[in-house]
C-alpha cells in the first residue's frame, strides 16, 4: 500500500504542475493567479473537492502524443463559497494555453452536469486561447456540448462567468448564455475574432484592449457585468454577488442579519429632490437611503446609466432594484436601458428575488437613430420581462411618471402587487408644456399674448393633472407617501408579498421580442 500511495501522490504532484514551473513563473510574471491559486482564494478553505485530477487527452497528431499533461488544461471540482456549496471549473492556461479538447470539455460537461442535478450554482473562471486546433472539429462539437449545458441550466441554477484572460471565438458564447459575466481591467479579453483578423478582413486598425477589453465591454457592448481592477478583488465581487442570489430556482435568498431598524425613517429622502422638477438627483442616493446599511450591488453599472439596477436587502431579504437615474439623460428609456434592465428583470424573476422599481421617468428616447434601431421592439424586451414576472414585485414613484414608459417601469396596469408614490409624483401622458402645446395649439395661435396665456395653461394642466392623486383616486397607485416613510412601506410590502403564490399559463415558453 505504501508503494501505491506513493505513486498515486507522485501522480497527483505531476497533475498540480501539469504546465511545468516555468509556465507558471511566465503566468506569474503577468500578474495572474493561476488556475488553483483563484479556486483556492474563492472558495472557502479546505472544502475544495477536485474531480478528474488525473485525466489526460487521448488525441494523436502534431506531436500530442508526446505531450499529455494530466488535468488537460482545466481544474473541476465542488466546493463552499461562506458555507454554502457550488460548482467550479478553473481553466489552466500554463497548459497547452487553456485550449478546448475533447477531454477538457468532458470534464466541464461532467460538472456542469453534476450542478445542474445537485441544484448548485455554476461558476466557471475562464482563462483560454478557445479551441484547441489540433483536435479539429472534435473541439467544435465538445463547444457545442458546453452550449447546450449553459441552456439546460438557465434559470435553475445560478451561473456566473469570471474572465481572467483571454476568452476567444467560440468560446465567448458559453459566458454570453450565463447569468452573470465578471472581467478584470487590463487583463480579460472577449471577442468573436482577434485585431489581426479584423485588420485583415476590415482594414481597421484596433487594439486587443479596445476590441474586447473589460471596459469596452462594460460600457460599449453591455457584455460584462461587474469589471474590478484586479484577479482578487474580482473573486471577491462574485463572492459577494453570490450572497444575494438562492442556490438554485427553488429556493430563497438566505436572509442576512442586520442591525438596520426596519421601522427607520429616512428623513433625507423628504429634501432629496431639486426645487425644479427639470433638475437631475441622483436615484442611488435615494436606493442608498432606503435599503439595509446602505449596501447595494449595482449590476452593469458602467453601461446604460440612464437606469440603475442591482441587488439590496430590505430587512435582511434579498431584493431586485430597477430605478431611472434622473442624474443620466434625464432618466430617458432607450435601447440600451430596456435591454439592460429586461435582462435584469428576468435573473430576478428565474431565482425568485423579488423586485422594487424606483420611477422617475420623462418617456422614451425620440429620434430616427432609436426608431431605426428598433426602440419598439427593445423598449418590449421590459415590457415583456415586468409583465412575465411572478416574484412579488413594488413600484415606488418618487416625480415624473410620463406615458408609455410609466406603463413599462413596473406600474399596476402591467402586474406590480403595490404601487406607492410620493407627493412629488407626476403621473401624466407628456409634460405639462408638451401637452399644452397639443391640446391647445389653436387656442395658443389666436391669443392676444401666446406666452401669457401658454403660462396659464401649463399652471392649469400642473394642478389638474401632473400630481399623484388622480391616480390615487382611480386606484391606480395604493398610497401617496411621505418619503421618509418609503422603507417602512417596503419592508411592510415586501413582508406580506413573501406569502405570494402566482404561476403562468401552461405553454412551452413565450416568445420574446428578442
Amino acid at each position: 500500500m505504501a508503494e501505491r500511495l506513493q505513486e498515486l501522490e507522485a501522480l497527483k504532484a505531476q497533475a498540480r504542475l501539469a504546465g511545468g514551473e516555468k509556465a507558471i513563473e511566465r503566468h506569474h510574471a503577468k500578474g495572474k493567479m493561476t488556475a488553483r491559486e483563484r479556486i483556492e482564494y474563492l472558495l472557502d478553505e479546505g472544502s475544495f473537492q477536485e474531480l478528474d485530477m488525473l485525466s489526460r487527452h487521448r488525441a494523436h497528431g502534431m506531436g500530442l502524443e508526446e505531450n499529455r499533461p494530466y488535468t488537460d488544461g482545466v481544474i473541476t471540482g465542488f466546493g463552499t463559497v461562506d458555507g454554502r456549496k457550488v460548482c467550479v471549473f478553473s481553466q489552466d492556461f500554463t497548459v497547452f494555453g487553456g485550449a478546448l479538447g475533447e477531454v477538457f470539455a468532458e470534464k466541464i460537461h461532467k460538472i456542469m452536469d453534476l450542478a445542474l442535478s445537485l441544484g448548485l450554482p455554476m461558476i466557471g473562471l475562464n482563462d483560454g486561447a478557445g479551441a484547441r486546433i489540433q483536435e479539429g472539429v472534435v473541439s467544435l462539437h465538445s463547444y457545442g456540448g458546453i452550449f447546450h449545458r449553459n441552456v439546460q441550466a438557465s434559470g435553475v441554477i445560478p451561473q456566473i462567468s469570471v474572465i481572467l484572460g483571454p476568452c476567444a471565438g467560440g468560446a465567448v458564447y458559453s459566458p454570453a448564455m450565463t447569468d452573470f459575466i465578471f472581467m478584470v481591467k487590463e487583463t480579460s479579453h472577449m471577442f468573436i475574432t482577434g485585431p489581426d483578423v479584423v485588420k485583415t478582413v476590415t482594414g481597421e486598425e484596433v487594439t486587443l484592449e479596445q476590441l474586447g477589453g473589460a471596459m469596452t465591454h462594460a460600457t460599449k457592448s453591455g457584455v460584462s457585468n461587474f469589471v474590478l481592477n484586479d484577479e482578487q478583488s474580482c473573486l471577491d465581487e462574485v463572492k459577494y454577488l453570490l450572497s444575494f442570489l438562492p442556490t438554485n430556482n427553488m429556493e430563497l435568498t438566505p436572509r442576512v442579519a442586520t442591525d438596520d431598524e426596519a421601522d427607520r425613517l429616512c428623513e433625507d429622502l423628504r429634501s432629496i429632490l431639486p426645487s425644479s422638477p427639470n433638475q437631475p438627483y441622483d436615484m442611488k442616493k435615494v436606493i442608498n437611503s432606503v435599503v439595509d446599511d446602505g449596501e447595494y450591488l449595482e449590476v452593469h453599472a458602467n453601461f446604460a446609466q440612464q437606469i440603475t439596477c442591482g441587488f439590496a436587502r430590505i430587512d435582511g431579504h434579498a431584493i431586485g432594484i430597477v430605478g431611472n437615474q434622473p442624474a443620466v439623460l434625464a432618466g430617458v428609456l432607450d435601447i440600451e436601458s430596456s435591454e439592460k434592465a429586461a435582462r435584469f428583470v428576468r435573473t430576478c424573476d428565474a431565482f425568485n428575488i423579488p423586485l422594487v422599481s424606483f420611477v422617475d421617468v420623462p418617456g422614451f428616447m425620440p429620434g430616427t437613430d432609436q426608431e431605426y434601431n428598433g426602440i419598439i421592439r427593445h423598449g418590449a424586451k421590459l415590457l415583456y420581462a415586468f409583465c412575465e414576472a411572478t416574484v412579488p414585485r413594488v413600484q415606488i414613484i418618487t416625480r415624473k411618471a410620463y406615458g408609455g414608459a410609466y406603463v413599462v417601469m413596473n406600474s399596476k396596469s402591467i402586474g406590480a402587487d403595490l404601487a406607492f408614490a410620493w407627493p412629488t409624483a407626476e403621473l401624466a401622458v407628456m409634460g405639462s408644456s408638451g401637452a399644452v402645446e397639443i391640446v391647445y395649439r389653436r387656442e395658443l395661435a389666436d391669443a392676444a399674448d401666446p406666452a401669457a396665456r401658454r403660462a396659464e395653461l401649463i399652471d392649469e394642466y400642473q394642478e389638474r393633472f401632473v400630481n399623484p392623486y388622480l391616480a390615487a383616486e382611480r386606484g391606480f397607485v395604493d398610497d401617496v407617501i411621505d418619503p421618509a416613510e418609503t422603507r417602512r412601506v417596503l419592508v411592510r410590502s415586501l413582508d406580506v408579498l413573501r406569502s405570494k403564490r402566482e404561476s403562468l399559463p401552461k405553454r412551452k415558453h413565450g416568445n420574446v421580442p428578442l
